[in-house]
């Protein structure tokens, strides 16, 4: 038996060619780098990789990490901005007994030292859009006074994944918010926010504003409730609603989504905003992309259309 569910519909390349390697025995943390490798390396997926939006200074920020559920290893890379694949290093970060989450220069030195490659991340499209978000807002080159509303772009790549051998693995990745003040990090990299997985339950992880998904630590949450009980579905709706509810009585919130496997292999993902995408397989079913949509508090899930699929990739061109 194996599973695999990622987040946004970008991912539907990567997580068909993972979903490949699973169905042939491969193990969780192959499949995640396949998936998430494939998104990282595409320009035109532009808030992950190769191709990510820049924060305020021009500059690409990255931020990755991974977790086998298994032994509980977890590896995270924080605002690096040349390693090309930064799931890569968090990965191999994962395997060591120490210093498993590295900031900035001591991650790129760590990739450096064991020969993963670099490149410059800014592509001539993201620094156009760069510079026609600087001209529409008629900002200078001190950008400090832009406000929440114009932290827009801010898909990560979560990959959640169950193998043969009954593992299950989470990964994620992302460049973060466009024109965020440097150094700025989400919840990307942050285990119990950005993602979390036991073996012995399920994983999840998470995509949004991470300021706000790190108040409810809610990757944890979901893998707790399904500790106790609920499936994947179940704990991915009842995780979002409380943190919705709790965050929307004490202030305003930005958009929030998650995705969830369970041990038996089952998928979840819950949203607060209007639509999420996400592609889910498994032995039984094949790479398939799904919609998400947030009605009255309640999560309808249902399978998107060929066309949604090319108006998505249209925006992407």
């Amino acid at each position: 038996m194996w599973a695999i569910i990622g987040t946004w519909a970008m991912v539907n390349e990567g997580l068909i060619k993972a979903s490949e390697k699973l169905s042939e025995g491969a193990s969780t943390r192959e499949a995640i780098e396949i998936a998430i490798t494939d998104v990282e390396d595409n320009p035109g997926f532009k808030s992950v990789g190769y191709g990510g939006l820049p924060n305020k200074e021009m500059q690409v920020e990255l931020d990755a990490a991974f977790m086998d559920g298994d032994t509980f290893d977890v590896g995270a890379v924080l605002g690096v901005k040349t390693i090309a694949n930064p799931i890569k290093v968090a990965i191999a970060l994962s395997k060591e007994n120490l210093n498993n989450c590295l900031v900035a220069t001591g991650a790129e030195q760590y990739a450096a030292d064991h020969n993963f490659e670099f490149k410059n991340m800014l592509t001539d499209k993201a620094q156009a859009k760069y510079e026609e978000k600087i001209k529409e807002e008629g900002a200078t080159e001190d950008l400090a006074a832009y406000d929440d509303k114009n932290y827009d772009n801010h898909d990560t790549v979560c990959v959640a994944a169950l193998d043969s051998n009954a593992n299950i693995s989470v990964g994620t990745s992302t460049s973060g918010l466009f024109m965020k003040h440097p150094g700025r990090v989400g919840d990307t990299p942050f285990i119990g926010s950005g993602f979390y997985a036991d073996s012995d339950y399920g994983a999840a992880a998470a995509t949004g504003v991470g300021e706000d998904l790190m108040r409810g630590v809610i990757s944890y949450e979901i893998v707790s409730k399904m500790k106790n009980g609920l499936t994947a579905q179940e704990a991915c709706s009842e995780a979002m609603a409380e943190i919705d509810t709790k965050l929307k009585a004490k202030r305003e919130i930005s958009d929030m989504s998650v995705i969830a496997v369970d041990k038996a292999g089952n998928m979840g993902a819950a949203t607060n905003t209007e639509e999420f995408s996400f592609v889910f397989a498994n032995e039984n079913t094949k790479p398939t992309i799904y919609l998400v949509k947030n009605i009255d508090g309640k999560q309808e899930i249902s399978e998107a259309s060929d066309e949604w699929f090319e108006a998505y990739m249209e925006k992407r061109r």
